[in-house]
């Protein structure tokens, strides 16, 4: 394998403003990270990483060669044309940030889009900067469709080596084999190796999975910082007034719809409640519901909003 460290470079004055926190939090860093361009259910990840850099001072401590690892012909960046040039060109980034959170304590997060190529050299890549940087934990998150209802609180399922740091939750699943991505290829990699890595899953209602669903930001969000210690109370706000405007909008939406697809929202509602109350009786194996498949809910729904913007 080609050298990995080949693949990245590093901001000198990032790196010196690193080495000075750690000389200060011996405990090490905790590394956040996601990528664009996998399964990311109601844009989970790609909410909580844009409100991140958004709201909070941050700079660059490593940037990836974007230009080996990614496929311009299947996901083009974009130029901007101004009357007779092209203007703007907004290449695709793929960096390590030194962020800060509301107490001014020091944190780590890597984003950009997913790597087309060269995933085992990517997290190996990834190994050495968490080695170097004193990575003490490094979380990724994400969401996934679910058969669940947008009338109940959202699920997390928590994976990797450290899910102690989440009580309460477990997996719903004793085995899948799912599509591979470069986020879970370097959990799977950075556990194999001895570093501590903890992955956070929201359970997206698979009918709005294709929407922002910042429910599911803000509950990940929350599971972060309980694991952590961080600090994103600003992050936090954000997030719950878009949910709360998101959610009266679904149920608007749903009040609007008609009796089949209020029905299909109802079955999942029921669903959902006879798992929960296994669950707290200690059996999770609920009685059938008879309910129509992910499909089916997915469709209607998708024809119902259809037909609205027909009679826009």
């Amino acid at each position: 394998m080609l050298d990995p460290q080949d693949l990245y470079e590093w901001e000198p004055k990032g790196l010196a403003v690193v080495d000075m926190a750690l000389a200060q939090e011996s405990a090490g860093l905790v590394m956040l990270y996601h990528f664009d361009g996998y399964i990311d259910a109601g844009e989970t990840g790609e909410q909580i990483v844009s409100k991140l850099l958004d709201t909070l001072p941050n700079q660059v401590v490593a940037r990836f060669d974007h230009d080996r690892l990614v496929d311009y012909r299947a996901r083009r960046p974009l130029l901007t044309f101004r009357r007779d040039k092209w203007a703007e060109y907004e290449a695709p980034e793929i960096d390590v940030r030194l962020v800060q959170d509301a107490t001014g304590a020091p944190f780590l997060l890597l984003s950009g889009p997913e790597p087309d190529v060269e995933w085992e050299r990517f997290a190996l890549a990834v190994r050495q900067i968490v080695e170097r940087l004193g990575v003490r934990l490094s979380v990724n998150f994400h969401g996934i469709p679910m058969g669940v209802p947008h009338t109940r609180p959202v699920g997390i399922t928590p994976h990797g080596n450290r899910t102690d740091l989440m009580p309460g939750h477990r997996s719903p699943f004793e085995e899948a084999q799912v599509p591979g991505s470069a986020e879970s290829l370097i959990e799977f990699r950075l556990e194999e190796s001895g570093h501590d890595v903890l992955g956070v899953a929201a359970h997206v209602p698979h009918y709005v999975a294709r929407s922002s669903y910042p429910d599911a930001a803000l509950t990940v969000l929350e599971a972060i910082t309980a694991a952590t210690g961080l600090v994103l109370p600003a992050v936090a706000h954000s997030l719950r007034t878009e949910a709360r405007r998101t959610q009266d909008e679904i149920d608007r939406q749903v009040g609007e719809g008609d009796e089949e697809l209020v029905s299909l929202v109802q079955g999942l509602e029921h669903q959902y409640d006879a798992v929960a109350g296994a669950a707290t009786r200690g059996n999770l194996v609920a009685e059938p519901v008879d309910l129509p498949s992910a499909d089916e809910i997915g469709l209607e729904f998708e024809r119902f909003l259809a037909e609205r913007e027909g009679d826009v």
